[in-house]
């Protein structure tokens, strides 16, 4: 027995002793890693971008056997004391990584994770096929670029591989050379493969579904392409799939629902179009369901109530429609639910016993309509709800008290009403409040409600029938807002609650009646954070400080009654608005320091001077130039920068002289130009018609003079809708050829009624209230008078050379224009006949051939123009009847005045052929010879319609010039009979 004991003791220890002198850490890996530390160490912390700790600064070269193993981030295996273990991840390394680097001589490192360090943007070196025993590699947000080396494809015994997340300034990783197959063809054993964000550009590799070992892929914006596999249904062991943001195309295929062991699927952003299979409900274990901003259409199969493991559907923005399956309510683990942005409808299903884990729930811009019952309030897991653009009524604030962990309400343009509960004093945990574009009414003590909301960051109550009392001396500095928006809320002076808000980013009081000073608390430095500030509408007269030095970088003051001079605003503005005030002075120089400015819209101002030579090119970003309206004077200068962003420019009504600068011609996105109004003097600039996307051309009441000439070669002007060179001195015949290259004209344009515009979004996506547009506008010679078009419909086309010297004939060319709506050739020389092809122009709204020199007869055709509410061919030379029926009985004597060979209605003048007709029509009492019918009757009030331009501006009185003739002619009997007909048709 005691031999047996000191056998056991004295083995024991010998072996204690061999393995106490064994030692701790082999000196070539102790030196490697500190020659690897000294490298990559960052010592500026304050400097680092990662909230990082520095695991390697606390290495330190020992004496003696205490060695590298015990070293933060290094593990060794316990036999051989290698470095089998590197893990420094965000360990703030910083430089690049190199060939020579001494992480390479760590051959025996089985794990290596050097994961958010930033190696400044240098390729993995060659030199990783030195470390072949590695079966865990985690590079990601690592600041690498270029290739992906073909020596990481001879670490086969890679078991997860993660270079995701390096899309750097310096560029992003590629795997083109070697690609993704022979990346999946070498590396057999992977279970876990992320290359998120890898430059890839290529379809999914056929032998990805051969890797029956993986349980994690993601190929989140790789540049992917083509189809989804139907053999990834393949891989039974697959936990998680990711393929978003890339440009996938097809079907979701059936065979997706043989991933039954799948928990997280995300083929969000791609091109993916087919209805949801039927098979989707077979992922029973599925947690994360993401099929955002794809274009999958249809309505939801109710297998998607199977799936009672979900606690993420995001099906939102897509095409889906149609009423929720009632089985949606059995997905009890739901904690998130984003329907918004489909065509869904009906009432949701709010049932509390099933949705009561809910805690976010997102419903914008579908068409779901119904009460929002009051039983919402046992939502009580609830944090954030989005109901915008919606058709819900009633009062959802008084079903909401109960929703204590409520942190973000948005309920935006809803069609809510009532009044704005008190129970919303219980929603402590609030932190933004968004009730914009509603129906809510009524008195609203401001103080008394944030005196309850004290997490309130965000508070919008604009667009609703509200009025808004404050305090003078109510304070809420305890609050930091950084969005306010009180857009029409019946306000009259500044809140007070505002003064002391040194945190808010955005300020929006327009549309309200606030007069006086802009206070200078206001436009104090210690506004530091504020980015934009909107005071559009009110009545404002100047500012409470001088000189001005407006804080952010986005500003509407228009429409206000602001004088003096411009205010000074940053360098790094991007909206600076203030037309329609009565601001004075000159452009002052440090215009030309707003290199980011996007809208510069000084408009209808009393503004003057020369405008800065810098004007053409100090920004980059610079979309619309509106200084239409002003006291400007001058040349325009000739400084437009090539591949400019500029789609507007209008200086009309101004004083400008001197010609087109032909730098203009370097504008390629240029949609709208208008000079009008001015005094500049020069040919017509058809070089202009290179612009490939030029819209509309205003040169209206300038100095332009000679002959327009016909193209040589190519056209030009072929996207033009709307030219108007009218009140100028061009002399010649009207160029035939020309009409022949203004394409858009010919398409009569039937799509939805959309405007001409450019999208304003300075505030990023904080709420649908704060986007908002720059229309274009116009005044045009259309229908007898000069209309004003705050917007420009992108169905409305024109052609105005009205008061020139134009000479010659009409080409028949013009006939080929479908789409033309408006046609002014009045106060020139035209002459001949006006040819009958002009009864094609089947569109044509306003036609006004007046002044000149016609003869002949008034084409017979033309009274196909069912749409022509504006006729006038007065101070011609024409003769013969007038048409008779549809639109022409519409139009009175002056459309046909000083012309004294025109016979016939309306004109008290009849011709002979009237009187014969008129005779048999009495002897036969026939009734419908005056008139050609209650069908006439509907194509007349199709043209007092409007046309295709709806609703703009009637040309006539229907009532004193139909009603009337029908009584001189037919009597009131015969009056109340016609009615009748026509209600019956």
């Amino acid at each position: 027995m005691q031999l047996a004991f000191s056998f056991i003791f004295n083995f024991t220890f010998a072996n204690f002793t061999a393995s106490s002198v064994l030692p701790l850490c082999h000196d070539d890996e102790r030196s490697a890693l500190l020659e690897f530390k000294e490298r990559h160490i960052n010592r500026d912390l304050d400097a680092w971008k990662f909230d990082c700790r520095p695991k390697a600064a606390s290495w330190k070269p020992e004496e003696g056997d205490v060695g590298c193993c015990s070293w933060d981030g290094v593990h060794c295996d316990k036999n051989t004391a290698h470095v089998i273990k590197l893990d420094l991840s965000n360990s703030c390394l910083f430089g690049s990584i190199n060939s020579s680097s001494s992480l390479f001589k760590l051959v025996h490192l089985e794990w290596l994770n050097l994961a958010f360090n930033d190696f400044n943007s240098s390729e993995i070196p060659p030199e990783i096929i030195n470390l072949l025993r590695l079966s865990y590699l985690n590079l990601s947000g690592a600041s690498l670029s270029g290739q992906i080396p073909s020596e990481i494809l001879e670490l086969s015994n890679l078991v997860s591989l993660d270079l995701s997340l390096n899309d750097g300034p310096g560029g992003r990783l590629e795997l083109q050379k070697p690609n993704l197959a022979n990346l999946v063809e070498k590396l057999s054993n992977l279970e876990t493969l992320d290359l998120g964000d890898a430059s890839i550009r290529s379809t999914i590799p056929h032998n990805l579904a051969n890797l029956s070992s993986l349980t994690f892929v993601s190929l989140r914006n790789c540049e992917l392409e083509g189809r989804i596999l139907s053999s990834f249904g393949n891989l039974s062991k697959l936990l998680h799939l990711d393929l978003s943001l890339n440009e996938l195309q097809g079907e979701l295929l059936v065979s997706i629902g043989n991933l039954h062991s799948l928990k997280e699927l995300d083929l969000s952003a791609n091109i993916l179009s087919s209805e949801l299979p039927t098979s989707i409900g077979n992922l029973s274990s599925l947690k994360k369901l993401d099929l955002s901003q794809n274009r999958f259409f249809g309505e939801l199969p109710t297998s998607i109530g199977n799936l009672g493991s979900l606690k993420v559907l995001d099906l939102s923005r897509n095409g889906l429609f149609g009423e929720l399956p009632t089985s949606i309510q059995n997905l009890f683990s739901l904690e998130e639910l984003h329907l918004s942005f489909n065509k869904l409808s009906g009432e949701f299903p709010w049932s509390t016993r099933n949705f009561s884990s809910l805690k976010m729930l997102d419903l914008r811009s579908c068409s779901f309509w119904g009460k929002v019952p009051h039983s919402i309030g046992n939502f009580t897991r609830l944090q954030l709800l989005y109901l915008t653009f919606n058709n819900f009524t009633g009062d959802l604030l008084g079903s909401i008290g109960n929703l204590r962990s409520l942190k973000a309400l948005h309920v935006g343009k809803c069609n809510f009403s009532g009044q704005i509960s008190s129970s919303l004093r219980n929603l402590t945990q609030l932190i933004v409040l968004s009730l914009s574009q509603n129906s809510y009414r009524g008195m609203i003590e401001l103080d008394f409600l944030l005196t309850s909301l004290k997490n309130l960051e965000a508070l919008v109550l604009s667009s609703n029938r509200l009025s808004l009392l404050t305090k003078a001396t109510s304070n809420t500095t305890s609050q930091k807002f950084r969005y306010v928006g009180l857009r029409s809320c019946n306000l009259t002076e500044f809140p007070n609650f505002l003064k002391n808000q040194h945190h808010l980013v955005i300020l929006d009081l327009s549309a309200n009646r606030i007069h006086g000073k802009i206070p200078k608390w206001l436009l104090d430095p210690s506004m530091q954070y504020l980015n934009a500030l909107n005071l559009s509408h009110n009545l404002l007269t100047r500012f409470d400080q001088d000189p001005v030095v407006l804080p952010g970088n986005t500003f509407d003051f228009s429409s206000n009654n602001l004088q003096g001079p411009l205010p000074v605003p940053p360098r790094e503005t991007i909206l600076y608005l203030v037309s329609n005030n009565s601001l004075t002075g000159e452009i002052p120089s440090w215009i030309c320091n707003l290199n980011t400015l996007k809208n510069l819209v000084l408009s209808h101002n009393n503004l003057s001077g020369v405008l800065p030579q810098c004007l053409g090119n100090f920004s980059d970003e610079l979309s619309v130039l509106d200084l239409q309206g002003n006291n400007f004077f001058g040349t325009i200068p000739d400084t437009f920068i090539k591949e400019s962003r500029l789609g507007v420019i209008d200086l009309s009504h101004n004083l400008f002289q001197g010609r087109i600068p032909r730098s203009l011609v370097n504008c390629s996105k240029l949609e709208f130009l208008d000079l009008g109004n001015n005094q500049i003097s020069d040919t017509l600039p058809s070089w202009l018609g290179t612009i490939p996307n030029l819209n509309v051309l205003i040169l209206r009441s300038n100095k332009f003079y000679g002959i327009i000439k016909e193209p040589r070669t190519d056209c030009r002007f072929s996207k033009l809708h709307i030219i108007d060179l009218s009140n100028n001195r061009f002399t010649g015949k009207l160029p035939s050829k020309s009409f022949l290259c203004l394409d858009a004209m010919k398409i009569v344009n039937t799509s939805q009624l959309r405007y001409l515009q450019d999208v304003i979004s300075p505030y990023g996506q904080v709420s649908t209230d704060l986007i908002s547009t720059y229309d274009y506008s116009l005044i045009m010679n259309s229908k007898g008078r000069m209309m004003t078009y705050n917007k420009i419909p992108d169905i409305l086309t024109g052609i105005i050379l009205s008061s020139n010297r134009f000479d010659g004939v009409i080409p028949t060319s013009i006939a080929n224009l479908k789409g033309l709506q408006v046609l002014n050739l009045d106060n020139n020389n035209l002459q001949g006949h006006i040819p009958s092809c002009l009864g094609n122009l089947t569109n044509l709204e306003s036609l006004d051939l007046s002044n000149n020199r016609f003869s002949g007869q008034i084409p017979q055709q033309l009274v196909e123009l069912t749409f022509l509410e504006f006729f006038d061919v007065s101070d011609n030379y024409l003769t013969g009847p007038i048409p008779q029926g549809k639109q022409f009985a519409t139009f009175d004597n002056t459309s046909f005045d000083g012309n004294s060979g025109l016979c016939g209605r309306p004109l008290s003048k009849g011709c002979e052929s009237d009187e014969a007709r008129a005779n048999e029509d009495h002897t036969e009492g026939s009734e419908e010879s005056l008139f050609s019918g209650a069908f006439d009757w509907k194509i007349i009030l199709i043209g007092y319609a409007g046309g295709l331009v709806t609703g703009l501006v009637l040309g006539f009185n229907f009532s004193s010039i139909i009603v009337g003739w029908f009584l001189d002619k037919l009597g009131m009997q015969q009056i109340a009979t016609r009615k009748k007909g026509i209600r019956r048709n």
